[in-house]
């Protein structure tokens, strides 16, 4: 959708027949309420505007929280690059799902420079980087899986690793998001490392024990002559470094908050601190995954261009007010380094109905509900059965709630299959994949209940505090999907 343009007319004109700049702006978006919801998501307000248009003499960061526009922003800054004739414009983000997607948006948006800009997800990038200079690499899960469950079994009973607070799943985690994550090469490093992002803290011994642990995955991996996907971040970077890659003027990175140390260290690199060259856009408060990262220790400055949208266009009032109460109390450690808590915005454009928080008795009576929801608002104004997306926290509810929807003769778009392109389907998915997207009525499917209790009893560790902050997080992270509505189903 091309930016709006004010003009001011020259012949005498009595001011009162004049609209103000804020008239202009509710006009423009009382229009593209009713349009299909990715006509909405190429929205660009005039402040907006100015900021997608603006210089930086180095890495930048575009900050805020949901609802106020960063990846619109993102994707209008990208056409402003490839018009000013940056060379190839990078858009990379973490769901590989999503730069499908946001290329479909951009296409409409600018068509005349949709050849200049490139749409991939960073595991995608390295995987071609890694083709290109002719070195073959096999991603296997399984084989991934069954070298960790290898590794898991070589650590003897008992110990600090097999504690029942943890599972293995935690200490994989630290192994892919932690050590790989970050580009750790020795236990030394990992002994002074400040794990930002986990609660839990570790003893040397224990550290000792994780870096036994990582050596013998990647001793089992090798065995299986196979690699994981954090292996092919770290091949790729090792080799940028080797032999710099040329070809893109800019990078922009989407949801940045999700990328792991090394990615950004990847994408750094293919730009350096040329002016406008890095563009991060993303909201700690929506990290939904373990472990995390400082810029500083990727090298990066931002030196005063780190900027804050504080305006949500999304979400009605009553839709943010249930989101921030999920994750009330919650704190996170932004890229930045700096201790946050929810970020507040300066204005809310929007008002609406109430979200409604339904329990139910059996997850049979919950699904028939959600299906009566849906009949519901399908047929409000301006809406569409595109329009509408049922998100869940897990694949297997996801397919759960795909049947329940088929057999009331609905038509379902899997968000895997969906590719920006409007449609009469009603979209599911995991949250996961619907990060970066909007929906005019979100319902969020079979939702753990003890995630909606106010009065749910404090964590008895620090790893279950860890965990709870990261499905709370990714619980906002999908409430906040919704532009006008919002419907809750879980278990009494």
């Amino acid at each position: 959708m091309p930016e709006p343009v004010l003009t001011r007319p020259t012949d005498p004109v009595d001011a009162a027949e004049l609209m103000t700049a804020e008239e202009v702006n509710a006009a423009l978006l009382d229009g593209v309420l009713e349009a299909p919801i990715e006509e909405w998501m190429s929205f660009l307000d005039p402040a907006q505007a100015k900021l997608a248009r603006r210089s930086f003499n180095g890495p930048a960061r575009i900050r805020g929280s949901a609802g106020t526009g960063k990846t619109v922003v993102g994707l209008h800054r990208a056409a402003y690059l490839a018009r000013g004739g940056q060379g190839k414009v990078l858009f990379t983000t973490f769901v590989k799902t999503l730069p499908v997607v946001l290329e479909n948006l951009f296409g409409r948006m600018a068509p005349e420079v949709a050849h200049q800009v490139e749409f991939t997800s960073i595991h995608k990038l390295a995987l071609g980087i890694l083709r290109d200079r002719g070195t073959s690499v096999r991603i296997d899960p399984k084989a991934a899986n069954a070298a960790f469950t290898e590794a898991w079994a070589g650590r003897g009973e008992g110990g600090a690793l097999g504690s029942s607070r943890m599972s293995s799943d935690y200490w994989k985690d630290e192994i892919t998001y932690v050590i790989k994550g970050r580009g750790i090469r020795t236990f030394e490093q990992y002994a002074d490392l400040a794990r930002v992002g986990r609660r839990h803290r570790l003893t040397i011994d224990q550290r000792r024990l994780v870096w036994s642990l990582y050596e013998r995955y990647d001793q089992a991996l090798r065995r299986r002559k196979a690699v994981d996907f954090a292996d092919v971040i770290l091949m790729a970077l090792a080799s940028v470094k080797q032999k710099p890659l040329a070809g893109y003027g800019a990078v922009i990175v989407d949801e940045a908050q999700d990328l792991t140390c090394s990615m950004v260290a990847l994408l750094h690199s293919l730009v350096g601190n040329r002016p406008d060259g890095l563009t991060l856009i993303g909201d700690g408060q929506q990290t939904i995954y373990p472990g995390g990262y400082t810029l500083s220790e990727v090298g990066i400055s931002l030196s005063g261009r780190g900027v804050v949208l504080d305006v949500n266009h999304r979400n009605t009032a009553e839709i943010l007010a249930f989101a921030n109460a999920a994750v009330l109390g919650d704190e996170y450690t932004d890229i930045e380094g700096t201790g946050q808590s929810i970020d507040g915005v300066k204005a809310v454009t929007r008002t609406g109905s109430d979200p409604v928080l339904a329990r139910h008795a059996t997850w049979s009576e919950h699904d028939a509900a959600l299906v009566a929801r849906v009949r519901e608002v399908m047929h409000l104004v301006g809406m569409s059965l595109g329009d509408i997306g049922v998100l869940t926290a897990t694949n297997w509810d996801a397919t759960a709630t795909k049947e329940a929807l088929v057999a009331a003769g609905l038509p379902v778009v899997d968000l895997l299959d969906y590719d920006g392109q409007p449609t009469n389907a009603v979209k599911v998915g995991t949250v996961k994949r619907a990060k970066g997207l909007e929906f005019k009525q979100v319902l969020l499917a079979r939702v753990k209940r003890e995630l909606l209790q106010r009065n749910a009893s404090a964590p008895s560790s620090e790893t279950e505090r860890e965990r709870r902050e990261l499905d709370r997080r990714e619980l906002y992270v999908a409430m906040t999907r919704a532009r006008d509505g919002l419907w809750v189903g879980t278990r009494v």
